[in-house]
């Protein structure tokens, strides 16, 4: 495989790796425009979708109690949550503590055939974010990474915000960029939505207005006796020009942005005056404003104690949150080019663990697990596949990550079958060719 962006130093001069070093630092300040060269795609595909929101159930949810629910199974299956709500589809049901959602079917659908048999965090996690197989001789980037180059600066992206974004974390589970590197790295916001102000990591900062951002800004620019200097030298062009895009993201557009009070306290209050609720309006705002992905990384899903007592919890928040992110993008006109996914890296187990000391717990579960999908290309008020009377294997229509991932791209206009720029090497593609051990149900068409 020829090298992907990594230069050689070899033969530098010590003032002209100083230069280059300069540079990225600079560029690499706003994750911005400089990296792989974009050659012109093999495959041209009309784009449907122009964004994606993903919400990441971090730790796992389980699939009888949110979007595949058994009622029938009995106690040691569902435990106290035993009932099935119907939903605005005929002949679609959800979990009952998704009330909200239930009145939404129509703009989603479930995927109840996702698997992979895979137990564990990191592994999971890595197969359903980048759509690759465990084990490769690559650590393949996720696909917001992939997104990020193909959609970002690289391929005419103006946006001042990041093309790729994380509310308001990231896993830590596995490396986002792979072996992109870290430009491909999602921004962060760190911060908390749910509090006033948000403080967006490097853009809001609590006690400190933007008056006083200004007065620093004069003052940095009084004491710049070398920026003066060399004010004609090209490269510090270069930074001053990054320097203006900084500001410009911490006193303009950037803080705008993030400023949720811009929206009503009605809507603010329908989506949730939580972390979550607040992150999937600041979300709708960041797509609304050209991002391309936003990831929100929500906790708490890693059950194997306490099941039941923290799905009272999660799944209101999930319901209120999701439901209102979907009907606020419908009503923006932005559901039709934004895909919304919804899931986790697996699901969990079945069987309740009623024993000591789990106490009513459930462990993880690869075997079998849902996906809500939404927006974008994808037809809503349909299910995709199906698991056996108690959940525990799928039936019909197994979906694997890659699957899920292709269909996506191919929404997006992004050749699933291609490789990734810059490299002659057919086996570095964007979804792993489907033979030997790796197996397919094939892409979404269904829904499509």
């Amino acid at each position: 495989m020829k090298s992907l962006i990594i230069p050689s130093h070899a033969g530098l001069s010590r003032r002209a790796l100083f230069r280059y070093s300069f540079l990225t630092t600079a560029a690499m300040l706003l994750g911005q425009r400089t990296g792989f060269s974009l050659p012109a795609e093999p495959v041209k595909l009309t784009a449907k979708a122009q964004a994606v929101i993903q919400i990441w159930l971090w730790g796992g949810p389980c699939h009888i109690d949110t979007f595949d629910p058994k009622p029938d199974a009995g106690h040691d299956f569902c435990g106290p949550l035993n009932e099935a709500i119907s939903t605005n589809v005929d002949g679609i049901q959800i979990g009952r503590l998704l009330p909200n959602l239930a009145k939404q079917a129509d703009k989603f659908s479930l995927i109840r055939s996702m698997t992979h048999e895979n137990n564990a965090h990191e592994t999971a996690s890595y197969m359903v974010q980048t759509g690759h197989t465990e084990g490769e001789r690559l650590v393949y980037p996720s696909m917001g990474a992939v997104v990020s180059l193909l959609k970002g600066y690289d391929a005419g992206y103006k946006g001042l915000l990041p093309p790729y974004i994380v509310l308001t974390e990231p896993q830590g589970r596995f490396s986002e960029a792979g072996f992109l590197g870290p430009k491909y790295k999602p921004f962060a916001t760190g911060g908390d939505p749910a509090k006033t102000p948000f403080a967006v990591e490097g853009i809001v900062a609590e006690g400190i207005s933007p008056e006083h951002q200004n007065l620093r800004r004069e003052l940095l620019g009084k004491l710049d006796t070398l920026g003066r200097q060399f004010q004609n030298d090209p490269q510090f062009a270069e930074y001053r020009k990054c320097g203006d895009a900084a500001y410009d993201m911490i006193l303009g557009e950037g803080a705008e942005v993030f400023d949720l009070s811009k929206e009503s306290e009605e809507l603010r209050n329908s989506y949730g005056r939580n972390t979550f609720g607040q992150s999937c309006l600041a979300a709708r705002r960041l797509v609304e404003r050209g991002a391309k992905y936003v990831t929100i990384n929500y906790k708490g899903w890693d059950t194997h104690k306490q099941h039941f007592q923290t799905m009272n919890r999660k799944l209101p928040e999930l319901d209120q949150g999701l439901a209102t992110l979907l009907q606020d993008l419908a009503d923006h006109g932005l559901l039709d080019s934004t895909i919304v996914w919804c899931g986790g890296e697996f699901g969990r187990t079945p069987r309740v663990q009623w024993e000591a000391p789990w106490n009513g717990g459930r462990s993880h579960y690869g075997k079998v697990f849902s996906t809500l999908i939404a927006g974008g290309g994808f037809r809503g008020g349909h299910v995709v596949g199906s698991s056996d009377a108690r959940g525990e294997s799928v039936v019909d229509r197994p979906v694997y990550p890659w699957d899920l991932t292709a269909s996506m791209y191919e929404l997006l206009g992004i050749d699933p079958d291609g490789t990734f720029p810059r490299t002659d090497d057919e086996s570095v593609r964007l979804t792993p060719k489907i033979a030997g051990n790796v197996k397919s149900g094939g892409r979404l068409k269904e829904i499509m």
